[in-house]
């Protein structure tokens, strides 16, 4: 007899660094709460962001830019996704590091450009001529092979429709079975099919089938109403760099050297101003006419001051073209020396002209309390079970060293809290962890000590 055991279908989620953080905390009139959504304190911060959010979702913002500073483990990056959770999905989120611009294969202006049209979306409108209903018959019709020989072929598909109000039977050309066959659509499904273009889409299983059991999680739609063919209006949300990206790629022959000639091409290519200026006639034009609407989204340029000097000139130029969105700069840098310079030193390692135009927003460190409530909620957010004496051990050690050494000491001391049969994390487990990995300040003052037997 054999005897296997099934595998949960259920998707585990791994738990990141800012997995706890759902929003602002902020009530109806835009106050911050000490602690909501993930965030704790950093009240002015918060105030300022949720300004900015309001700013971004009446239109008012884009080409503007937001700076948030101040010393690390404060959380300028936890406030950017914070601003991203407040805006939804609709609105496009960019996130990027400043070093990610230096690359071997395009210039460094082009990865900000990329970037830049990344984060401006653009809402079509169309009303298209559909068939819609749930699918009650998918038959294909065969014929013989006019090439000759014993195979067959399709010459057409029926299919039956349903909506609340009626049901159509049409009779399909063959390559939308082929387009049925890859959205794998069954008897019981709710499809839509556009008259014009011979377009399928799938929209999900009928909800008179939500009684079957099923293994894998299926999603269940109602049964349309009103009649099997209809207009519809179809919203499709795309950013500006996947308009780029789609008539960026040369659609070259089938001869041989012309599918050598893709080959040979890097996998990254850059799309020149000229291509991008023909793309915003476009955008303009249907804009005009009424078809599309523009969504102004959020760069986020984390660690700004890796930057050098040509990257900060072209963000001016960038930030003042009539298509900009909304860029939000964090760093953690004071007074430093600019990039792409030898001395000139600048407050963040931003020019000063950059600097004027900034809206800035200042982060400020956390209190022994404020770290205690940060340390709750990671606890929390991993599933551990931790005594108030271990969390005040931490938050104090938090207060001596930083945030980040502190809440990085949970998951090790939970492994010991096990290993000692514990099923809560104390205040000795966190002491002992404590004891074997050192933070910055305890390891450079080690090596200080120990200099000389390390190699110069």
């Amino acid at each position: 007899m054999k005897i296997e055991e099934v595998k949960s279908t259920v998707k585990t989620q791994r738990i990141a660094a800012h997995s706890h953080v759902k929003g602002l905390g902020l009530d109806e009139n835009g106050v911050p709460l000490q602690m909501a959504a993930g965030l704790v304190g950093q009240k002015d911060a918060r105030e300022a962001a949720g300004v900015v959010v309001d700013l971004i979702k009446s239109k008012k913002m884009s080409g503007r830019a937001l700076l948030l500073a101040g010393p690390p483990g404060t959380g300028k990056t936890a406030i950017a996704l914070a601003i991203a959770q407040e805006l939804g999905n609709k609105v496009p989120f960019c996130p990027m590091v400043g070093s990610e611009v230096f690359s071997s294969e395009i210039k460094k202006t082009e990865v900000l450009m990329e970037n830049f049209r990344r984060s401006i979306g653009l809402r079509i409108r169309e009303t298209k001529e559909v068939y819609e209903g749930e699918v009650t018959e998918l038959t294909p019709v065969e014929t013989e092979n006019p090439m000759g020989g014993y195979g067959k072929t399709i010459s057409n598909v029926v299919i039956g429709l349903k909506t609340a109000k009626g049901t159509k039977q049409l009779k399909l050309d063959p390559s939308i079975y082929e387009t049925l066959q890859r959205e794998k659509v069954e008897v019981g499904d709710v499809i839509y099919i556009e008259a014009n273009s011979g377009a399928v889409k799938r929209q999900g299983r009928s909800d008179n089938f939500a009684t079957e059991f099923d293994l894998e999680t299926e999603e269940y739609v109602p049964l349309p109403k009103g009649e099997v063919h209809k207009k519809k209006e179809v919203v499709q949300d795309v950013t500006l760099h996947d308009l780029d990206a789609a008539n960026a790629r040369p659609q070259g022959g089938q001869d041989v050297l012309s599918i050598v000639g893709q080959m040979m091409k890097p996998k990254k290519t850059e799309i020149t101003d000229k291509l991008r200026t023909e793309i915003n006639k476009i955008v303009n034009k249907y804009i005009d006419q009424g078809i599309a609407e523009l969504v102004p989204g959020v760069l986020f340029i984390d660690e700004v001051h890796m930057l050098d000097l040509e990257c900060f000139t072209y963000l001016h130029k960038s930030l003042e073209s009539a298509i900009a969105p909304i860029v939000i700069f964090a760093t953690n840098r004071g007074r430093c020396v600019i990039r792409g310079t030898d001395d000139i030193i600048s407050p963040h390692g931003i020019p000063l002209d950059l600097l004027d135009r900034l809206l800035i927003v200042r982060t400020a460190p956390y209190n022994t309390s404020e770290m205690e409530q940060i340390i709750r909620l990671r606890a929390q957010t991993e599933g551990l079970n931790v005594e108030d004496a271990a969390i005040q051990a931490l938050s104090e050690i938090g207060s001596n060293t930083t945030l980040r050494y502190a809440v990085q000491l949970l998951t090790p001391a939970n492994q010991t809290s096990k290993v000692n049969g514990r099923t809560q994390i104390t205040k000795d487990d966190i002491m002992d962890v404590h004891s074997l990995f050192l933070d910055a300040k305890r390891s450079a003052k080690f090596l200080q000590e120990e200099n000389t037997k390390y190699m110069m």
